[in-house]
C-alpha cells in the first residue's frame, strides 16, 4: 500500500489530521486498533476552546457542534461553600463550548466517509519502520492479512499507550513526567445539569467538578485515590460526596441514574522532541495534561493543525521549514498548557502529606485573590478559553 501520510491512530487527532490533509489535496490512510463503535462511544473530554470551535467550523466540521453544543461564557470556582463566577466573555471576549469528544469523533468519521477517506479500524500488530529515512513504512494486520503501508510521512496520533513514541530512540527522546497522588472518579448520569456553568469545587473532603453533556446528561468528577476500585463507590456514596463537595446555601444538586463510572490516574507527561526523521507525534502520544484545565483534546487539535500546515507547505513549495519547526512550535504551547493545568490542579485538589494544612491556606489565598483581582481572573480566563492557535 502507498499513501502520502500514514496516520497511526483514529481518534480525534488522527481523524482531524486526515481531514485537514484532504482539504489540501493530500492523501492519507488512518490505522486504528479499536473498532469504530468503541472510538465513537468513549466518554472523554467535552470542553472545546474558542480556537478549537473556530477551526472545526472553518474546516466544515461545525454544523452539528454549533447546533447542539452548549456555549459557556464563564465558570464557577468554589472554596468550601463559597462560589464565585469567572466571566470569560466579559474578561476576554471569548467563550468555551461543551461538546463531547465522542461527538467530535462521530462528525469526523462521517466526514471522512463522505469524502472517501481511508480509515481502517480494528488493525493489529502495528509497527513503524525506517522513520529516520525518507522511505518510512508501517506494518500492520487487517482482516487477518499482513500489510505494509509506505508513505512520505508518518503521524503518530495513537495515544499515550501507542507504539509511535517508542519508535523515537531512547537516546533522542526525553521524557518529563509527574504522577499526581490522586485520581478522578468520572461519573455520567442521565440527569439535567444543576448549574448553568461548570463548577470547580475545592472542599475539605476533596475536589469535585460539575460538568454537563446535554440537557439530559451530566458529567461529574470526584477526587479519589488513584488505585481505588470502582466498587468502593456505590451510587449512594457518590451522590452524598457530590452534595457535600458541591453544596452551597440555597443550591440543589439534581440526581439521576448513573450510567458510567471510571477511575483515572492523573499525570503530566511530555515527550520531546515531537519529531524524529519522517515521524511526527501529535496529541496524547506526545503529551498528557491533568484534565483540570480541560486541555487534552484542544492541545491535540492545535498539534495537528500545525502539522497539516507544515506538510501542506512541503508539498506546495518543497520547503521543509514548517516540518523543521513543528516540534518547537508545538512544545511552546504544550508547556504553557502544562503550567496552566498544573496550576488549576494545585488550586483545587488536596495533595495530603505533612504540608496539607499549609497548602490549603495557600489555596484559600489564591481563591480570595481571584475574587478580588480582575488581572488574576483575566489570566485564568484567557488560559481557559485558549490562547490564540495561529
Amino acid at each position: 500500500m502507498r499513501t502520502q501520510v500514514a496516520i497511526v491512530g483514529g481518534g480525534p487527532a488522527g481523524l482531524l489530521l486526515s481531514h485537514l490533509l484532504h482539504l489540501h489535496g493530500i492523501g492519507s490512510v488512518v490505522l486504528e486498533r479499536r473498532s469504530q463503535e468503541y472510538v465513537q462511544q468513549r466518554v472523554r473530554a467535552g470542553v472545546l476552546e474558542q480556537g478549537t470551535v473556530d477551526l472545526l467550523r472553518d474546516v466544515g466540521l461545525g454544523e452539528r457542534m454549533l447546533r447542539e453544543g452548549e456555549v459557556h461564557r464563564g465558570v464557577y470556582l468554589q472554596f468550601d461553600d463559597e462560589r464565585q463566577h469567572i466571566p470569560f466573555q466579559e474578561l476576554t471576549g471569548r467563550a468555551i463550548t461543551v461538546y463531547g469528544q465522542q461527538e467530535v469523533v462521530k462528525d469526523l468519521n462521517e466526514r471522512r466517509r463522505r469524502d472517501g477517506g481511508q480509515v481502517l479500524f480494528e488493525v493489529s500488530n502495528v509497527a513503524v519502520h525506517d522513520v529516520a529515512t525518507d522511505r518510512p513504512f508501517v506494518r500492520f494486520t487487517f482482516d487477518g492479512v499482513d500489510h505494509e503501508l509506505h508513505a512520505d510521512f508518518i503521524a503518530g496520533c495513537d495515544g499515550f499507550h501507542g507504539v509511535c513514541r517508542d519508535a523515537i530512540p531512547a537516546g533522542v527522546r526525553t521524557i518529563y513526567e509527574r504522577v499526581y497522588p490522586f485520581g478522578w472518579l468520572g461519573i455520567l448520569a442521565t440527569v439535567g445539569p444543576s448549574s448553568d456553568e461548570l463548577i470547580y469545587a475545592n472542599h475539605a473532603s476533596g475536589f469535585a467538578l460539575h460538568s454537563m453533556r446535554s440537557a439530559t446528561l451530566s458529567r461529574f468528577y470526584l477526587q479519589c485515590a488513584p488505585d481505588e476500585p470502582r466498587d468502593a463507590w456505590p451510587d449512594d456514596r457518590i451522590w452524598t460526596e457530590l452534595r457535600t463537595r458541591l453544596g452551597t446555601p440555597g443550591w440543589t444538586l439534581h440526581e439521576g441514574p448513573i450510567i458510567d463510572k471510571v477511575i483515572t490516574a492523573i499525570r503530566s507527561f511530555v515527550a520531546e522532541p515531537l519529531r524524529h526523521g519522517r515521524l511526527f507525534l501529535a496529541g496524547d502520544s506526545a503529551h498528557i495534561v491533568p484534565p483540570t484545565g480541560a486541555k487534552g483534546l484542544n492541545l491535540a487539535v492545535s498539534d495537528v493543525d500545525k502539522l497539516a500546515e507544515a506538510i501542506a507547505d512541503f508539498y506546495r513549495t518543497g520547503s521543509a521549514t514548517g516540518l523543521d519547526c513543528y516540534s518547537a512550535a508545538c512544545l511552546q504551547r504544550v508547556w504553557r498548557v502544562q503550567h496552566f493545568s498544573w496550576w488549576m490542579t494545585s488550586l483545587t485538589h488536596h495533595f495530603g502529606g505533612p504540608n496539607a494544612a499549609f497548602e490549603r491556606r495557600l489555596q484559600r489565598s489564591q481563591f480570595d485573590y481571584l475574587r478580588s483581582s480582575t488581572a488574576a481572573a483575566t489570566t485564568l480566563a484567557e488560559n481557559y478559553v485558549g490562547l490564540p492557535t495561529r
